[in-house]
């Protein structure tokens, strides 16, 4: 198996068990697992996003976790950039790269053919001015003007997405739906999607938000108050971090935190449902079934048997 060549996705929603199958399966096939979560690059940002620590990774080398200060915004391109030299970097040692998330952009930019349209400070001020000025429906029905396909996409309270597809529209003169990703890997890829029924996540969302709170999680985003969370554009908003800066400033209780956590929690769930669901490439697995990481790894010596064969189909893993 090690050497194959055959990139490897865990993908699903958040509190299925990706980073726990990822290290299990890791320690079963020889593989290295590169992150594809957004609030994972940040240094600090542990509680609240669930990140594995050290000893639970056990021993399994991870990549793109802890890249970015809480100061710093988070860019698709950079992370585009650095988590394709991680892949690349695993193949040539000999090893199977496992990209691992629920960040549904990140995965398809370590993956995908992917175009990251370009960036203007100025034109992304003027229309966060406007953001914040004239609100975010006033952008949105601007947006739906220009490019229903993206409007349709992006969850309309979402005014950091609406500002950069206008941006994108602005710089370029085509529409933002035009750069998102083609279904195409640049390279022999097995995607493995774990699904758990609705009501049994939504308890395992509750509970992992209880131990979140329990845990300390307002004491880690007191600490990073400290070293700049309020100035950071993305660090910021992610959730259970903005919920508990409220608590901070007492416009919130730690029990009114807890529940819109987990709320919001369920709304991004849904999302990443409706993203993942809608690839064709991804072999779905039940996250609750015995002996989950031996079926995975099943799955992955098959298609790097195909692989070696000659036999690959990149929308087929039967």
């Amino acid at each position: 198996m090690p050497g194959s060549g055959l990139v490897v996705a865990i993908v699903g929603p958040t509190a299925t068990g990706k980073s726990d199958l990822a290290v299990d399966l890791a320690r079963r096939i020889g593989g290295e697992v590169v992150g594809a979560d957004a609030s994972q690059l940040y240094r600090g940002m542990d509680l609240g996003t669930a990140k594995l620590s050290v000893a639970d990774r056990r021993g399994v080398p991870h990549h793109q976790l802890d890249v970015l200060d809480v100061t710093q915004e988070a860019s698709v391109a950079a992370y585009q950039r650095h988590a394709r030299a991680d892949v690349d970097a695993v193949l040539a040692r000999g090893a199977v790269p496992l990209v691992v998330g629920g960040s549904g952009l990140y995965v398809r930019a370590a993956l995908d053919r992917l175009e990251i349209p370009p960036t203007d400070p100025d034109v992304r001020a003027a229309l966060q001015q406007r953001l914040e000025g004239e609100g975010v429906e006033v952008l949105r029905a601007e947006l739906e003007r220009v490019d229903p396909v993206a409007a349709g996409a992006i969850e309309p309270s979402n005014g950091r997405r609406i500002v950069r597809a206008l941006e994108v529209v602005t710089l370029t003169g085509r529409p933002f739906s035009a750069t998102m990703p083609a279904r195409e890997h640049l390279r022999p890829t097995l995607v493995l999607g774990l699904r758990v029924d609705r009501a049994t996540l939504d308890e395992r969302i509750a509970g992992r938000t209880r131990r979140m709170v329990a845990d300390g999680l307002l004491e880690e985003v007191r600490r990073l108050e400290g070293e700049g969370l309020r100035e950071g554009r993305t660090a910021s908003r992610a959730v259970g971090y903005a919920q508990m800066l409220a608590v901070l400033d007492g416009t919130s209780t730690p029990e009114e935190a807890e529940a819109d956590i987990a709320l919001r929690t369920r709304r991004l769930v849904r999302r990443q449902e409706s993203w993942f669901g809608a690839d064709p490439r991804v072999l779905w697995l039940d996250a609750l079934e015995p002996d989950l990481a031996d079926r995975a790894r099943e799955r992955v010596e098959a298609a790097a048997v195909r692989l070696r064969r000659g036999e690959w189909d990149d929308g087929s893993h039967g």
